[in-house]
């Protein structure tokens, strides 16, 4: 008699399993702001500077303006601040034994911040947009606030969603990303092509680390496909 196929674990799509071109991709997307970075570094005013100066110049918003709230609620989320929800998933996800995908959660969404953005930042060491609406420190470019914005979303449909949830949550996900970019660009901030390379930074360097702990994900997943993740 044949063995019955009840017997092999399903196949489990959580984590998700990386495409197969990545790491490639992953790597196509940070070069682009790293070679921007350079060309910031050693001219004074790049070529995309009056699509910056035009942008900054149509949103005349502020902090007191209308939607201000909204704006001030996400500053504080791509600040410090931000790193609850990320912290917090991590726990969740140790508490149910989920390790591996806790630890590519604070890669992507911690050390790459340290490790990606924050050097990109002192080589391209661009001013500010002039009268910036909130706090903000040294290095404009690129947009930590994105890079976190971006980060968190990709990480959460990873580890948290099967595939079917994925599609309505990756809508969601582009709406906040772009609520964020636009929260930069409106506070003044930060100018709009430091927003893209956030965007840009933050994919790339989820990218990279799937293909990275994509053994370890592959093994979480068959885990929990046989129901022996605490083994």
């Amino acid at each position: 008699m044949a063995p019955s196929s009840s017997r092999v674990p399903p196949p489990h799509h959580l984590p998700a399993a990386p495409p197969r071109h990545a790491l490639g991709c992953g790597i196509l997307l940070l070069v682009v702001p790293l070679l921007v970075a350079l060309l910031l570094r050693v001219v004074e005013r790049p070529f995309f500077q009056g699509v910056d100066d035009r942008w900054a110049a149509s949103v005349n918003g502020s902090a007191v303006d209308g939607g201000g709230g909204f704006t001030l609620v996400l500053d504080r989320l791509g600040g410090p601040l931000g790193l609850v929800v990320p912290l917090a998933l991590i726990g969740c996800l140790c508490v149910y034994g989920r390790w591996r995908s806790a630890l590519f959660v604070f890669t992507a969404t911690v050390v790459a911040n340290v490790v990606v953005l924050l050097p990109l930042k002192a080589l391209a060491d661009r001013p500010r947009p002039p009268h910036p609406s909130v706090l903000v420190n040294d290095g404009s470019y690129p947009s930590g606030q994105v890079f976190s914005a971006v980060t968190l979303v990709i990480v959460v449909a990873l580890v948290v969603f099967p595939p079917r949830a994925r599609r309505w949550w990756w809508p969601c996900a582009a709406a906040y990303v772009l609520a964020m970019m636009g929260s930069r660009t409106w506070l003044h901030a930060q100018w709009l092509t430091d927003t893209f390379a956030g965007a840009l930074v933050g994919a790339g360097a989820c990218l990279m680390l799937w293909r990275v702990f994509a053994p370890l994900l592959r093994a979480e997943a068959e885990r929990i496909a046989s129901d022996s993740l605490w083994l």
